[in-house]
């Protein structure tokens, strides 16, 4: 499939709207009453289609017709779902009855965004945050949970986990995208290259989720290592940016939520790498703090830009 700039899929995450409605997590347990309103808010800021971030709605705990429901609502609203992503559903979890959990709903999500006509899903083996995380302004100012990574057999149950999921979604005609992300398995360029090998399924690609690195504070791959490491096996993409600092007298980091345009990581640079590799998958904006659906709104059009420029090269 060959897209161009103005119609390359370049859709928001709806994570911004997680705490919808007031006092509850989620709006998996509502319906059209509350999903519509997002949805007419998203296509008001100029979006055609979304990221069904499970955050916001659990995909994979909705019934049958609530799922009907879902698509129903947003296609009245004028949106398709270009991706569904999955959030801190390791399937390697701590808490073992968790980690059969997490796999059971990932092979539950698979089959509600088959219901859905969604060919891409983002999953990972970051865990839910821990309570200094929450407590922190920015979550990413305390360390989270961490892959063990000198323990082979617990390796090897996640390789197990992605290429079982793996074979159900190539079942049912559908790509894996799994998520860059710190102290986990998939924690930089190489190792994410190394856990998808072991893998060992076409339709498991990865997902260079930059800003996942470039916000912490503390010494990171540089980026361009990590995209150029991931990009031939880049499936799928979540794009967000931030402003990133050091202090070289203290060691101090400071890092704080930004646009593409204006953030660390060069995007125009970044883009070109992924479209030299063949690169033909939708494109999620995120965006942590502020007006996120605005920011994200910011995003696509100056995506759209360097797209329109790009490909005329």
């Amino acid at each position: 499939m060959t897209w161009t700039a103005e119609d390359w899929p370049i859709a928001p995450s709806l994570n911004q709207f997680s705490e919808t409605p007031p006092g509850a997590v989620g709006a998996t347990g509502t319906g059209p009453a509350v999903w519509r309103p997002v949805f007419r808010e998203v296509r008001l800021a100029g979006f055609e289609s979304f990221d069904a971030f499970d955050s916001w709605v659990r995909i994979g705990d909705l019934d049958d017709a609530s799922l009907a429901s879902f698509g129903r609502v947003a296609g009245e609203e004028g949106l398709s779902i270009c991706a569904l992503s999955t959030s801190r559903r390791s399937p390697i979890a701590d808490d073992p009855a968790i980690a059969v959990e997490n796999l059971a709903y990932l092979h539950r999500a698979l089959d509600a965004a088959d219901g859905l006509g969604v060919r891409t899903i983002c999953m990972g083996l970051h865990e839910p945050l821990t309570r200094a995380q929450v407590e922190a302004q920015w979550f990413w100012h305390a360390d989270g949970v961490r892959n063990p990574l000198d323990d082979r057999e617990v390796y090897e149950r996640a390789v197990t986990a992605f290429a079982e999921l793996g074979e159900h979604a190539a079942r049912l005609g559908e790509v894996i995208s799994l998520e860059l992300y710190e102290d986990t398995y998939l924690g930089d360029g190489s190792s994410s290259v190394r856990f998808v090998h072991d893998v060992g399924r076409e339709n498991v690609g990865l997902n260079p989720d930059l800003g996942n690195l470039v916000r912490l504070h503390r010494p990171v791959e540089d980026w361009r290592d990590t995209l150029a490491a991931m990009a031939p096996y880049t499936n799928y993409w979540h794009v967000k940016n931030y402003i990133r600092d050091v202090d070289p007298a203290t060691g101090a980091y400071f890092t704080a939520p930004s646009s593409l345009e204006l953030g660390f990581i060069d995007y125009r640079a970044a883009l070109r790498t992924v479209l030299a590799s063949g690169y033909e998958a939708p494109i999620c904006v995120e965006q942590y703090g502020g007006d996120a659906l605005s920011v994200s709104a910011t995003n696509m059009r100056y995506l759209r830009s360097l797209l329109s420029q790009l490909l005329a090269l």
